[in-house]
Order: C-alpha cells, then sequence, then structure tokens
C-alpha cells in the first residue's frame, strides 16, 4: 500500500526515542539516558487515598465532561503558587490546564507557526520541544547556551534580524545541559524583547527543582506582557497523571484555548479532581525539598566520579537543580560511539547530537542522574569511564 502522509512529517528529525526503550528494557543495563523522576518518590498511597476520596464524594460528577480550560479549584492552587514563590500576580483566569507541559508545545507551535516562520530556542535545546515544532515547519535559529544562559550577543543578533514568532527557553536546570540563566541574563532578555513582538516562551519543568531550595525569578516576571510561562505536576508529583498548565496572557489564551477544544476537548478532568484533593492535604513544599536534596545527592556523586574517574579532556555541567547533566568528551571520540560502544557494555547514555538543531552536539553526552540511587551511578559511571578510556 502506498500512503499519501503530509509533507510535514517528512521533517520531524530521527528520535532516539525507541532505541532508549529498547536499552531501558535490559534489566542488566544502567541507564543515565532517560529522563524519569525516581518512581519511589512518588506517593502512590497519598494519590490513591485522594482518588477514593474524590469518587466516594462527587461519584459520576467526576467522571463527567469538563470546560477546556480546567478545574477552577487546581488553576486557583496554581495561581497563587506563583504568587507566593515567585511574586507573579497569576490569576486562575490566565491558567490553562494541558496533558503534561509537553502538550503545551504543541500548541504553541500550532497557533504561532506558519511553515517558514522564524522561531529562536536554546542550542542545545530539549529534545521534546525540537520534535514538536518541526512539525509546523518553521524556520529554527539556535542560540549557543553558555553558563550563564543564552550568549545575549547572538540573541540579540537573530532577534534583530528575523522577526521570530517566539523564544523558547528552559531558564531553571535546563534539558539537556543542566543549566540556569543567571539573573542578569533574564532581565536583559526581557530587555531585549521588550517592545517587540516577539513572545518568550519559559518552560519551567524544573524550578521547583533547585538543590538549595531558592527559587530564581522567571524571565515572565520582567516581561508580563509578551512572556508565557508552562509548567507541570510531573517532575514533583506524578507524570502518569498528564497534568501541566500554561500560564500567559489572555489574548494568547484565547487562541491556545480554541486549539486545546479541537486536540481533545479538555485534559482528564479525574486526574485534576484528584491532584487538587491530594494536593489541598499534603505538603507540597517539604516534599519538593526532599525530592531536591535526594538529586542534588546524586548529581553531586556523579560530577565527582566524571572529575575523579574519567580521562583528561572530559568535562562536564554542574546543575543547580533539575535532572540532567551534560559532559563534554575529547574530539577524538565521538558521542554516538560512546552511545554504541555504551549499549554493549550495559550502560546508556544519551547522545547531544538530537539536542542540536542544525547540526552539532558530536562530542556529548546527556547524563540523567535523577532515577539511579547512588550505588548504581557510581558502577554506571564505571562502566561509562571504561566505554570512555577504551575509545580514546
Amino acid at each position: 500500500m502506498s500512503y499519501r502522509f503530509a509533507d510535514r512529517m517528512s521533517n520531524i528529525p530521527e528520535s532516539f526515542i525507541e532505541a532508549l526503550f529498547r536499552v531501558s528494557g535490559d534489566p542488566e543495563t544502567i541507564s543515565f539516558a532517560g529522563g524519569l523522576p525516581d518512581t519511589n518518590l512518588i506517593d502512590a498511597a497519598g494519590i490513591a487515598a485522594a482518588a477514593r476520596e474524590v469518587l466516594e464524594e462527587e461519584g459520576a460528577a467526576a467522571l463527567q465532561y469538563s470546560t477546556t480550560d480546567g478545574y477552577r479549584p487546581l488553576r486557583e492552587y496554581i495561581a497563587a503558587r506563583y504568587r507566593k514563590r515567585l511574586g507573579i500576580p497569576a490569576t486562575a483566569g490566565e491558567i490553562q490546564i494541558v496533558n503534561g507541559s509537553q502538550q503545551c508545545l504543541d500548541l504553541v507551535a500550532k497557533i504561532f507557526c506558519n511553515p517558514g516562520d522564524h522561531i529562536g530556542m536554546e542550542r542545545p535545546g530539549y529534545l521534546g520541544a525540537i520534535e514538536a515544532f518541526s512539525l509546523y515547519e518553521p524556520v529554527v535559529h539556535g542560540v549557543d547556551l553558555c553558563d550563564n544562559g543564552p550568549d545575549l550577543a547572538m540573541f540579540a543578533r537573530i532577534a534583530e534580524e528575523h522577526p521570530l514568532k517566539f523564544f523558547y527557553g528552559i531558564p531553571n536546570s535546563q534539558n539537556p545541559s543542566g543549566r540556569t540563566y543567571a539573573e542578569e541574563t533574564r532581565r536583559s532578555i526581557a530587555r531585549m524583547l521588550e517592545g517587540t513582538e516577539t513572545v518568550f516562551y519559559e518552560d519551567d519543568a524544573f524550578g521547583e527543582l533547585f538543590f538549595d531550595g531558592r527559587p530564581r525569578p522567571p524571565v515572565k516576571k520582567y516581561l508580563p506582557d509578551m512572556g508565557i510561562l508552562s509548567g507541570s505536576f510531573s517532575k514533583i508529583v506524578a507524570p502518569g497523571m498528564r497534568i501541566g498548565w500554561l500560564l500567559a496572557p489572555e489574548p494568547v489564551l484565547q487562541q491556545f484555548n480554541v486549539a486545546k477544544q479541537a486536540a481533545d476537548l479538555h485534559s482528564n478532568y479525574l486526574c485534576q479532581v484528584v491532584m487538587h484533593r491530594y494536593l489541598s492535604g499534603f505538603d507540597l513544599d517539604a516534599h519538593v525539598r526532599r525530592v531536591a536534596a535526594i538529586y542534588g545527592e546524586r548529581c553531586r556523586v556523579m560530577c565527582d566520579l566524571l572529575d575523579d574517574r574519567f580521562t583528561a579532556g572530559v568535562t562536564h555541567t554542574t546543575p543547580e537543580g533539575g535532572m540532567f547533566l551534560m559532559a563534554f568528551l575529547p574530539e577524538q571520540i565521538s558521542a554516538m560511539r560512546v552511545f554504541e560502544e555504551g549499549v554493549r557494555r550495559k550502560v546508556a547514555v544519551l547522545p547531544g547530537v538530537p539536542f542540536y538543531v542544525n547540526g552539532g552536539g558530536d562530542h556529548c553526552i546527556r547524563l540523567n542522574f535523577s532515577r539511579s540511587k547512588e550505588e548504581e551511578i557510581m558502577e554506571g559511571m564505571e562502566r561509562l569511564a571504561g566505554v570512555i578510556r577504551a575509545l580514546s
């Protein structure tokens, strides 16, 4: 049979997802390649209790259709948390519930991008965003990411030369690099975009997971009218519930709501009600501090091993939070070879290539430290050090 698929399907970059699932399915393989939070830190009993309460007290009403914008008490909870944590004057009316913040990537690109429109993003950038945006056939301009955030001179030049519909970034504990924007970088980006028609799309999936417990001000705080901010409960409560949100100005949410309604009518209503019930009787701040402390210790162990056990020329980022770091290899070592040899030696990493729009990433790898216990990190990093020694 011959199927006449849309031209856009040929523009999606090659994905490593299938290969990663295959590798991760091997119980003998220690995987640093995925992006999962630690299953042991999910409060399954507490969520189960909340679900029972909802079904016993609200019954069929919690199993009915609902509005596209989402369960209002949950949106009010999210807005109140923004006001308390970050000093953003958010309201429930500015928040739209989505199926994980990943859905925001699709719908934001859908409402903003015509084929051939220009957008910007970090380089390296989040693989899920690269794949989601590519379906709408934009011209993507990568801005090199430095330790303090995007290269500001490069950012200014691209923003001036091209009418960017939006710039997508992850200022807090970026995926894949683990880097965090300095506050002055956030202010500088806001100053550059102020008065333009370029939206700053801020993905804040990791903003609660700073190891020092100190929140960083979002770019949106300095760019309220042209900033949109996505968040998620996936990294701090339970990814399987698929509850994320978008905080955006009303004109953006109006268009976003239309696209969301066409896509799925609304996100899982039962999970929204259960999530709100759960959070209403749960100390989320204490839970987040515990999770961040555990991830911070695992990150420290991984960084120490990279410093102490690896061959000369291997360097790495040192995250302030989140779930990932990036290691940089000597020029003679290919990241794809490390991936392939790692699979053979039962340790999985993600090569840097798919994170770089318009080429690059041949000599870096992404490592996830959130999923593995310390003893697994120590064993897996020993295997990885052996891979790199063999390829040197």
